[in-house]
């Protein structure tokens, strides 16, 4: 059907091949459609997780790809033992994938972020877009530990810095920062993340805490989508987070306790600018505030991890305990700055007081220095010298 077409419209087509990709066809060398989006995601199913990625991609398949939208996905399945890259299509078949197959790699490592980047600039050639939006889905752990995309086969996985890097690129293959990445994944939206692709990423989303192993109601999120082919990343972000939670909210995937919130990069150096602030007031308090600021941390809305804690209900809890010489000013410029930050933010049961956006508290010295080394060589140090006030904060 596509290869009809494209000889149908061929002399107009011929006229637009300086504007996008080409293929060759008996020699004679054709462009390709640009389309208003290019929706890609990273399934690295080479794990516990794999039964979860047929799942999602049914779910792809009950709207598929469209005129204006490019549906594509790089699945990797520890089963099948192959990695797939697909165009994805609509079909009745809901426990069948049954995409065309548009290219099988024998090995693939999927915790090597360089694999991330190939599959960009593969869809970017095949599959041009005025707008791209990368979805990594996998386990997630926030930026320490085992950071996100693992890898069972090879034993790698994606560091934080890593997946900064692979936007990078990501973005110079494009030409353009990345509409919107997100992940379907544990535990990503924090301010220590979404810093390290600041330079390349227009909207970032992901949840704040972790979240169940059946992930996005792709066919709830890609059904309004393609109602609006010509949203904006903003948009598209807002639809993520709405259809997400409501799954969860005794919809298609029962019932759980979620967060997701979306958030403007463009905004993320004000808040900087005020997490710095914040940090060098708790630097300049005497030992008693010290102790309160750390209790006030301990009491913040945390998530599977206790040193994850949420921003906007930390600057609440420092505000209860009166420290000396805090002025209003201090927390409510914080504040500020994340609803300017935050441009979607949904939550359910015991997370209803988490505002969108998540940091690192460690509790004790213990904590912050098995991290400490790693967490200095982050954007987020760089720009706010926060590692400094936890250092202050869990002193003995």
């Amino acid at each position: 059907m596509h290869f009809s077409k494209v000889l149908r419209f061929f002399p107009v087509l011929l006229l637009t091949s300086s504007l996008c990709g080409s293929f060759a066809l008996a020699g004679i060398t054709l462009p390709k459609p640009i389309k208003e989006w290019t929706f890609l995601t990273y399934i690295n199913g080479n794990n516990n997780l794999d039964p979860y990625g047929a799942t999602n991609i049914n779910q792809m398949e009950q709207v598929g790809s469209t005129e204006q939208l490019n549906v594509i996905v790089q699945w990797a399945s520890l089963q099948r033992g192959t990695t797939q890259r697909l165009y994805v299509q609509k079909d009745n078949e809901p426990r069948k994938v049954t995409s065309t197959v548009v290219q099988e790699i024998p090995k693939l490592d999927m915790g090597n972020w360089r694999s991330l980047v190939e599959f960009v600039r593969w869809a970017h050639d095949n599959y041009p877009a005025k707008r791209y939006f990368v979805n990594v889905w996998n386990h997630g752990n926030g930026w320490h530990l085992t950071d996100i995309s693992y890898d069972d086969v090879s034993g790698n996985m994606i560091t934080t810095k890593q997946l900064g890097d692979a936007l990078r690129e990501s973005s110079e293959i494009i030409g353009h920062k990345v509409d919107l990445y997100a992940s379907d994944a544990c535990l990503m939206a924090m301010v220590e993340i979404a810093n390290e692709m600041k330079n390349s990423v227009e909207i970032f989303a992901g949840s704040e805490e972790t979240e169940p192993g059946d992930g996005w109601p792709y066919h709830a999120i890609l059904g309004r989508w393609i109602q609006n082919p010509e949203a904006s990343a903003t948009d598209v972000a807002k639809i993520i987070t709405a259809e997400y939670v409501k799954s969860y909210t005794n919809g298609s995937n029962g019932n759980a306790a979620v967060t997701f919130s979306a958030f403007d990069l463009s905004k993320i150096e004000p808040l900087n600018d005020s997490i710095r602030n914040l940090g060098q007031f708790l630097i300049s308090t005497d030992k008693d505030s010290r102790a309160k600021a750390l209790a006030a941390a301990n009491k913040t809305l945390h998530f599977t991890y206790s040193d994850y804690s949420d921003l906007g209900v930390y600057l609440d809890e420092l505000e209860k305990v009166n420290l000396v010489s805090m002025r209003p000013e201090i927390l409510n410029n914080v504040r500020d700055r994340i609803s300017d930050f935050v441009v979607a933010n949904q939550v359910t049961g015991r997370y209803a007081r988490a505002k969108g956006v998540s940091i690192w508290i460690p509790l004790n010295q213990t904590a912050y220095l098995k991290n400490s080394d790693k967490y200095h060589a982050l954007q987020f140090q760089a720009d706010t010298d926060w590692g400094t006030t936890l250092k202050f904060l869990t002193e003995k």
